[in-house]
């Protein structure tokens, strides 16, 4: 091991042992609780309805522990970041703290000998992103009182159920905090000007976070009764478009921003507050958290140690950036810790080596360069697939000859000269997520009409470079900005309507690969 690889290791471990203590002095609730006899983990039981989740077994921590990233760069909740800086926009910008409820101070003491404490409620504001990210300690669920659809069920059981069926609805008490004061018994927690000041509805007309903070009521420790305790960090994430790879790379980015803002000193669990059916998606939030569960899979109340509420994907970067211009240009992180520079960022890199690391895939790939005698060039299609209730399994084209473009495209590389080129049928929709993140990160080039299967650009490496075909109904930006802010080479081929010519496709491959020495 040379000097520079055992300096990066100490680093990350001083990072990773400063994480440690920050979140353990401002969670004391964590350790100061007695188990009762009636407080159960959050278990593999029979009202489980998806598969790979881990289990709470005595009082041995079953999260996952955070991967070494390489572009990993320390969150901070108290360092100064400049309002519309490329750290405000990608998330360390969440540092105005609001404490909507604080614990009573004497509340362990008092209440040691039934196991029972003061709650609390705080929220971390980014002015930037105009967002919050909230946590709260001891809080109960009341699943009865969250109007929707089971979620979880198999597709092919509930097509045509109606979004509305799906999306929550909170009534009062749906969620509560136990407190010990008793002036504010049955209360709730926050008033309009709280929700509207922190919580604000931005672009969407139904905003179930804001929804569900604004049910929580405050409870005595006479009315805190749990059929199950959840004793680890876990997320609550109410999500929208969750078949729709774009949208749901928000939410993961947005539970990803949350678990580092909050400080957690390891990968959370999840728990979706929707009643969306199971989709393919669901493969990269079980390998990106510590287990997932639906929010009416737990039978009676459920009562959280410790829970993180996830922004909507909608206040993210990823799509506010199609309407605010965010000048941001991807960097190293070894840079950006050398040279901070407001307007360069590391934040999607960092990102797209979790969801690398999270399915085993080494995350140091572009440190060792590629053979000479080949590159992959992945054509990521679109295909027809049942993506959710509402569906009717047809995709709508983008481009309407791609199978002659990658028949051609593949036919010339078998008689290309310069180097050996392995070209890839990427048919995501029937591919498994693990075998979609390969392709991505094995690629030296990945070509594709625009379509929400470009967005996997975010776990490419360094030194891949992204050729997008774009039809003149789909002039958008998402894929071009993504590529800037992770710092990838980026070009572009407009068409006139839909049809793209085999040749100009292929030409513009060929320059590509000449820049590359292939």
């Amino acid at each position: 091991m040379n000097t520079k690889t055992l300096k990066i290791l100490l680093s990350l471990f001083a990072i990773n042992s400063i994480t440690l203590y920050l979140y353990f002095s401002s969670n004391p609730d964590y350790f100061h609780h007695k188990r009762t006899e009636n407080h159960s983990h959050f278990t593999n039981s029979r009202s489980l309805t998806t598969e790979n989740h881990f289990q709470f077994q005595g009082s041995v921590s079953t999260s996952k522990p955070w991967p070494i990233l390489p572009s990993y760069l320390p969150w901070s909740q108290n360092i100064d970041v400049p309002f519309g800086s490329c750290e405000g926009y990608f998330g360390n910008g969440f540092t105005r703290r609001i404490d909507a409820l604080k614990p009573s101070p004497d509340s362990h003491r008092k209440f040691a000998s039934s196991g029972s404490g003061g709650g609390w409620f705080r929220c971390f504001y980014s002015d930037t992103l105009r967002s919050s990210i909230c946590e709260a300690g001891r809080l109960r669920m009341s699943g009865d009182k969250i109007l929707m659809s089971r979620g979880g069920e198999k597709l092919e059981t509930v097509v045509g159920r109606e979004e509305e069926d799906e999306l929550p609805i909170f009534q009062d008490g749906a969620f509560e905090i136990e407190v010990t004061e008793r002036s504010r018994f049955g209360k709730k927690l926050v008033n309009n000007k709280f929700l509207d000041n922190y919580l604000e509805e931005g672009v969407i007309s139904r905003h179930t976070m804001r929804s569900l903070v604004d049910s929580i009521r405050l409870v005595g420790p006479n009315e805190f009764h749990c059929s199950e305790w959840v004793e680890e960090p876990t997320l609550l994430v109410t999500r929208f478009e969750y078949a729709n790879l774009f949208h749901t790379i928000t939410d993961w980015y947005s539970a990803y921003v949350a678990s580092r803002v909050t400080g957690l000193p390891s990968r959370p669990h999840l728990v979706f507050v929707d009643g969306h059916c199971e989709a393919p998606l669901e493969q990269t939030w079980n390998a990106l958290f510590s287990s997932l569960r639906y929010a009416k899979s737990f039978s009676g109340s459920v009562c959280f140690r410790h829970v993180i509420l996830v922004p909507l994907g909608y206040e993210t970067v990823l799509f506010k950036g199609l309407s605010e211009d965010i000048d941001c240009q991807g960097a190293s992180a070894q840079e950006l810790w050398q040279h901070p520079d407001d307007h360069k960022t590391a934040r999607l890199s960092e990102f797209g080596e979790m969801i690398r690391a999270s399915f085993g895939f080494p995350v140091d790939r572009h440190r060792v360069s590629r053979p000479t005698s080949g590159h992959s060039v992945l054509f990521v299609r679109r295909e027809d697939y049942l993506a959710h209730p509402r569906h009717g399994g047809k995709v709508q084209s983008r481009l309407s000859n791609e199978q002659e473009v990658f028949d051609s495209i593949k036919s010339w590389a078998s008689n290309h000269s310069e180097c050996k080129l392995n070209v890839v049928n990427g048919l995501f929709a029937h591919m498994p997520m693990k075998d979609q993140i390969r392709a991505i990160q094995d690629a030296s080039v990945i070509i594709g009409a625009h379509g929400a299967g470009l967005t996997h650009i975010v776990s490419a490496t360094p030194k891949a470079i992204i050729l997008e075909i774009i039809s003149s109904e789909y002039i958008r930006p998402h894929f071009a900005l993504i590529a800037k802010w992770k710092g990838l080479e980026y070009h572009a081929i407009y068409l006139e309507g839909s049809y793209a010519r085999p040749g100009v496709v292929i030409e513009k491959l060929s320059s590509i690969l000449r820049s590359i020495d292939c």
